[in-house]
């Protein structure tokens, strides 16, 4: 059956022209595929150069995967895969590993056992599988694949480092990097310099000195403070405790985005400085920047600080005007604001307004408030709602919480019930887990 036919595709009015009339005009049926204006019209162009018996070139099926691999459709990859392997195109190495890479966004079980029955490969089509087991979070699976390469490019580093370090292993994707530029002596791309300057943020003193030395490179190899490259190098300084130099690289900067604004907002708010960090927006609405959710979350995160109640109401509807919409984050930070200022059932009425399920986070943060203003008939309303929600593994603070809440008001058959589901489920408290830690959102 053809493509065509077994998908019911239409072709645009644009597109409407025989393929003859591409041959004749472009000079290669290649060239009509890779211009067309959609996926749609690409794989048009193709069943009708099939229908008639118009020669295809390997390059008119690789343009045909490329463009067709955006419609994530796996029917459409089997269909193409069997014209390859008809017209013997699997041998062809750029072919193969195209074909590979649509196997990757839609079945990578698929993707794994073509890449066995390759005949050739290519540099990048080990590149290829390296950021399919990534995307998988198989990172232990990636290095394999790396290591059994027998080439490695700057590529092939570059994807090995950004599997640990988006897979969590910081510190093996950093070690990763330095092997490449001391021992290998390669130029690493400036989107794996902006990954490591990311991953150095997570790791303190360590990570900071560590992005003192990429930031250093930077400037050696005469790479311009572009808005990319700024932005995370702003909010390394920032989350590694050096707000100072945060504000220098930002100064340097001669453009900035909204996520530029965003992570010196988020990070002067991180550092308690809230009259900066308010001051920084009024400066970024000036120059004509519009904020995204993310920059409200870190003025919100400002006022919950210092307690400034007004203020984060304001803010918080601010979000909507900005024709924005409010998230989790923002929700959890009025609830923390208003809890700590005592305004329980502001708080509770907030929480009972969300457009999301509260998280553990924000029952926490609630419940939390109600022990500091010994407000325990509040408490009481949602208590039996969190232990349903609530995991032992995870949330053991929660359940310490309740223990004490009840405890304070005198429920003592109620905090032994709490004691023993603690003992009976091994609860332990998980380390770190701070509202306002769990709030935080990375740029």
């Amino acid at each position: 059956m053809l493509i065509s036919a077994s998908l019911h595709l239409k072709l645009k009015p644009s597109a409407k022209y025989s393929i003859c009339y591409f041959i004749k005009h472009l000079n290669s049926q290649a060239l009509a595929i890779k211009n067309a204006s959609s996926p749609n019209e690409a794989l048009q162009l193709f069943s009708q150069m099939h229908r008639q018996s118009v020669p295809l070139d390997s390059f008119s099926m690789l343009f045909t995967l490329k463009s067709c691999t955006h419609l994530q459709n796996l029917t459409v990859v089997h269909h193409l895969h069997s014209h390859i392997f008809k017209l013997g195109f699997i041998s062809h190495v750029y072919v193969a590993t195209s074909l590979l890479h649509a196997y990757v966004i839609t079945s990578f079980e698929l993707a794994c056992k073509l890449f066995d029955e390759l005949p050739d490969r290519n540099t990048v089509t080990w590149n290829t599988m390296i950021k399919g087991y990534s995307k998988c979070g198989n990172v232990s699976k990636a290095f394999d694949v790396f290591v059994q390469m027998p080439l490695r490019n700057v590529a092939s580093w570059s994807a090995m480092i950004a599997a640990y370090l988006n897979g969590g292993c910081l510190d093996r994707g950093l070690a990763l990097f330095r092997e490449m530029v001391r021992s290998e002596g390669l130029k690493p791309e400036q989107m794996t310099i902006g990954s490591v300057l990311s991953g150095c943020s997570h790791l303190g003193s360590v990570g900071l000195l560590m992005g003192k030395s990429v930031h250093g490179f930077i400037i050696k190899n005469g790479w311009g403070l572009n808005v990319e490259v700024g932005t995370v190098l702003v909010d390394m300084y920032a989350k590694c405790g050096l707000l100072k130099y945060a504000f220098l690289v930002f100064e340097l900067m001669k453009e900035r985005n909204v996520m530029s604004w965003t992570a010196l907002i988020c990070g002067s708010a991180q550092h308690g400085d809230s009259k900066e960090t308010l001051l920084l927006f009024e400066m970024m609405q000036q120059t004509g920047v519009k904020p995204n959710e993310m920059t409200f979350t870190g003025i919100l995160s400002a006022c919950v600080h210092t307690g400034l109640v007004d203020e984060g109401r304001k803010y918080f509807n601010m979000i909507e005007e900005f024709g924005l919409e409010r998230r989790i984050q923002h929700y959890g930070c009025m609830v923390d604001l208003l809890g700590k200022a005592g305004l329980l059932e502001e708080a509770y009425k907030v929480i009972r307004t969300m457009e999301f399920e509260p998280n553990v986070v924000i029952w926490g943060s609630f419940l939390a408030a109600c022990k500091e203003h010994k407000q325990f008939e509040m408490a009481e309303r949602v208590i039996e709602q969190v232990l349903r929600m609530v995991k032992p593994e995870n949330d053991g603070g929660v359940f310490t919480l309740i223990c004490d809440l009840y405890a304070l008001n005198e429920k003592w058959d109620n905090a032994e019930r709490v004691r023993k589901i603690m003992l009976n489920q091994n609860v332990r408290k998980a380390r770190g887990s701070s509202a306002m830690a769990l709030l935080r959102t990375d740029l």
